[in-house]
Parts: structure tokens; sequence; C-alpha cells
């Protein structure tokens, strides 16, 4: 495209790989991707290595590890959501376009936009001195979107490979345009689906409507159990092991730009806010637990009537963990929960899905601070310290793996419209990156 910098070329070329780990049918596009990566990573004189697992393939880079240097593991993910409902996107998703400063399409911003900044920042730094100031080691997976259910064994199997000193990620947010934010924080995830099952077959609503259970009813009064008229979960046991937010957690982020409880209902676009009282906005989407339902459905879905009354319905669950909560630990209460609430009239086939750890850092640690100082350098502005509210499973893994931290350093804005349609990645921020990965390198380097 006339005018575009080399860099935003390179993007384009990244973000047209339709890579949705999630459907076979883009399997080939998910290798084609991580194929292009490793001629990319190559062609910056890194040595490259195309790894496969048991659906989709890792990527691993390194440039001369020598001894007396920090070593710095980068990650990030190639894979994107699914794209649907594909009529509400303003240009097709795989074909990235720059409108209003910002590049639009599916990956902009989850992954491919945060972690092309980083292999952009480790090629300019190559260009410019010859050699980096660390020992590097980049790591991409194409499963994170489906819960990256490959990349712990990879881990395991290759420790030596990604020994490392700290873990750098972008694949979380700002809290505003312009504010570099440091997160040493994620909440976790435990997901699962629910099946009540009724009659052997949808049966006329007239007929027996009001003799028997309706699934559809059922799964309505389940999903209702499991909150309070304020929102608090009334999982038995779901907050025994929730750790307190700290004094000095609540006085710092009631002073983070951009997190206002105006400010969610803004970026929402909901009527009003609604969740656990007691706590902020931002102190419930960081530090506190919650219950949501992802999808419901049963019976008749199309135009007009159709009365029936169906033979089953069905809900999809996540829960958001916090430390020191256990996915496992959580899921047995749940599943306890369901079947002491299941309606009469109706069998539950429960079905657990994935889930990841919370995670927690000390930001005010040397490479917490060697972060923070290069985010006050990319954005010429003093960052703000969070917790995410988002889960990236694999971060507790690294810990608990390789033993090492991971520095969460955000580009992405509220308003991306990750998972939706139209997500989109300011350029602004795409070149703020590529500058961030240079400071961030020559900081953890001292």
């Amino acid at each position: 495209m006339a005018g575009m910098t080399p860099e935003l070329e390179d993007l384009f070329t990244f973000l047209r790989f339709p890579s949705i780990s999630t459907d076979s049918k883009h399997a080939g596009d998910v290798r084609a991707c991580a194929e292009w990566l490793v001629e990319k990573l190559t062609g910056m004189g890194l040595e490259t290595t195309l790894h496969p697992t048991e659906r989709h393939p890792v990527v691993v880079a390194r440039n001369e590890h020598k001894p007396g240097r920090k070593t710095v593991l980068i990650y990030g993910h190639y894979d994107v959501q699914p794209v649907d409902p594909l009529h509400l996107w303003t240009t097709p998703p795989f074909e990235p376009e720059i409108r209003d400063g910002k590049i639009w399409a599916r990956g902009a911003t989850d992954n491919k936009g945060q972690m092309l900044s980083h292999i952009l920042g480790v090629e300019k730094t190559l260009k410019e001195k010859g050699e980096l100031p660390v020992n590097l080691t980049f790591l991409f997976e194409g499963e994170e979107e489906i819960g990256s259910p490959n990349l712990a064994p990879f881990l395991e199997a290759n420790r030596e490979l990604l020994k490392c000193d700290v873990i750098a990620i972008s694949d979380t947010g700002m809290v505003a345009p312009g504010v570099p934010t440091l997160g040493y924080g994620l909440r976790g995830i435990a997901c699962c689906e629910v099946t009540l099952r009724g009659p052997a077959r949808d049966l006329h609503s007239g007929l027996f409507g009001g003799a028997v259970a309706n699934p559809a009813t059922a799964i309505a009064h389940l999903i209702a159990s499991l909150h309070d008229e304020e929102g608090k979960v009334l999982v038995e046991g779901f907050y025994d092991d929730v750790r307190p937010l700290e004094d000095w957690e609540r006085e710092m982020w009631a002073k983070v730009p951009g997190v206002s409880d105006e400010d969610f209902v803004k970026v929402t676009g909901s009527l009003n806010l609604f969740g656990e009282a007691g706590y902020s906005s931002a102190e419930r989407t960081w530090a506190r637990p919650t219950a949501e339902v992802n999808g419901i459905g049963g019976g008749y879905q199309g135009e007009g009537s159709k009365t029936v009354l169906p033979a089953e319905a069905f809900a999809k669950f996540s829960f958001r963990l916090v430390p020191d909560q256990d996915p496992a630990d959580i899921m047995k209460k749940v599943q306890a929960h369901f079947d002491k609430h299941c309606p009469p009239g109706v069998s539950l086939l429960y079905e657990g899905g994935h889930d990841g750890k919370p995670y927690h850092a000390d930001p005010n640690g040397p490479y917490g601070l060697a972060a923070r100082r290069a985010l006050k350098a990319a954005f010429d502005a003093e960052p703000v310290m969070i917790r995410e509210g988002g889960s990236i499973p694999i971060v507790q893994a690294f810990r608990d793996i390789l033993g090492a931290d991971t520095l969460l350093l955000g580009l992405a804005l509220a308003d991306a419209q990750i998972h939706s349609p139209d997500e989109n990645f300011p350029v602004e921020n795409f070149e703020s990156g590529i500058r961030l990965n240079q400071a961030l390198l020559e900081e953890l380097a001292k």
C-alpha cells in the first residue's frame, strides 16, 4: 500500500492469515502463519525452529546466548478468535485497513500487533547495533485462544531451551490512551458447560406444557441460582481462598485514569453498572472473582413462533478467579452447586472446559522497576500499575515450570474490540511497542 512503512507492511501481511485456532478448517492457515513467522525471524538472523504439537505449531527463535547476560523470554500468540458475526464488520476481518489512525482487522490487537511490535523492535536493534544487549528467546504459540493445551507440555519438555531470568508479554491493556501500563496480576479462569435434558424429544407446548418440566425454564432457574440480587456469587465456599485487596492497591487504583465507574459505562455502552457491593468497577474486574454466563440456548431459534417444549437446553459458564483460588477446587464447588440446585424433572450433564490459574507478582522488584523505566521511555509518561481482569492461563505455568516471573506490558486500549467485530489497534501504539521493546531489553540488561 502506497505510503506505508515497512513495519506496517509486515503487520498487514501477518494480519491477512486467518489463523483461527479453534476451527479445524483453518488448520492450514494457522500453520502458514507460523511458517511466515519462521521466515521473518530467520531473516533477522535469529536461530528459528518450528516445533509441531498435537494441534498447532510452536515457534522458537533465539539469538546467540552468551554467558554473563540476562536471558529474556518474550511470549506471544499468532492465533486469533473467530470473526462471527461477520456482518457486523465494517471491512473484511482479514483485509486490514487503516482508518482514523487505527489498524482494523482480526488479530490487530490480540495478539499480532502487540507481538509483532516486539519482533520489529528486535529487528531494529539488530540493524542499528548489530546485536542485542541480552540473551533473547522468542516463544510464539498458535493455541492461546483455545487455552494453550499443548504449551505447558512443551515447556516441560524444553526447560533447558527456554530457561530464562524473566518473561515479557504484551497481550494486555493500557488503562487509557498515552498512559503506559504495567500489569502485575491476572485473573485465572475455569470454564464449563451444563446441559439439562427433559423429555425424549421436543413436545407440543399446548398438549404437554404444564405436565412435564421445561428444560429451557430449568436452565434459567439454574443460572439464577448463581448470584444474589447484588451480584455476589452464591456457590458455597466460592470466596474461601480469595486474597483480599491491599490498602495500597485500592489507594493506587483510585487514582488510575480511564477506569472510573463512569469510564466503564462509556466504554461498554451499558445503561449502568452492576456488580459485587463494596467495590469499584476496577476493583471488581482486577481483583474479585466472578461467575458469568457466556452462552445459553434451547428450543426454537428461528423466525416467528414454534410452540414447542424443548427436549434440552444448555448454558456455557466461565469463572474468573483471583489469588489464591484454585480452578480445580472451584469447579468441584460449582459442580456441587449445580447438582444441588438442578430443578426437578430434568437430568444434568456437566462438562468441564479449559482453565488456568491466577497470577500475581511484585511490581516493585528489580524487573518490575526496569519495565517501568522502559514504559516511561517509550511513552514519555509515568506508568501506572494494575492487575488485569482477563486471563492468560500460561503465565502461571511459566512460573511453575520455568521458575520465572512475567512482565505484562499491555498495548491494547479498552475500545480495541478484541474478540468482537471491528477489532482495532492504534498505529501509535504499534509504533510505541517497537520503542518499548528496545528500551525494555536495554533496561533488563542492566
